[in-house]
């Protein structure tokens, strides 16, 4: 069993940044970053492969948003960058023995509370 506890949210202005922070009680195969808006459906936005630290990104975050991990603290971050009205959402810290599709929530069977993204103009 995989405990996940998200940080970090908050208010930011357009073009602000962020960093969330999940602390995990042990990694698996991968882990990532999902989000999801009042009336839509969550996507991941980034993800970490735990044994090499290969990340990807979806089209809308990339060059902005940036994942890492701390394996001495057992910490994922999201560093989020100029950030947009777009990015507020509710974000959560998900985790992955790596099967199925890396952005499917399906594929992922640990997950945090979440933690809220609000970016106003």
């Amino acid at each position: 069993q995989v405990q996940l506890v998200e940080s970090g949210g908050g208010s930011v202005q357009t073009g602000g940044s962020l960093r969330l922070s999940c602390s995990t009680s042990g990694y698996i195969y991968a882990m990532a970053w999902f989000r999801q808006a009042p009336g839509k459906e969550r996507e991941g936005v980034a993800i970490i492969f735990t044994h090499g630290g290969t990340t990807d990104y979806v089209d809308s975050v990339k060059g902005r948003f940036t994942i890492s991990q701390d394996n001495a603290n057992n910490t994922v971050y999201l560093q989020m960058n100029s950030l947009k009205a777009e990015d507020t959402a509710m974000y959560y810290c998900a985790a992955t023995p790596g099967y199925g599709d890396r952005w499917s929530p399906s594929a992922y069977i640990y997950w945090g509370q979440g933690t809220q993204v609000t970016v106003s103009s």
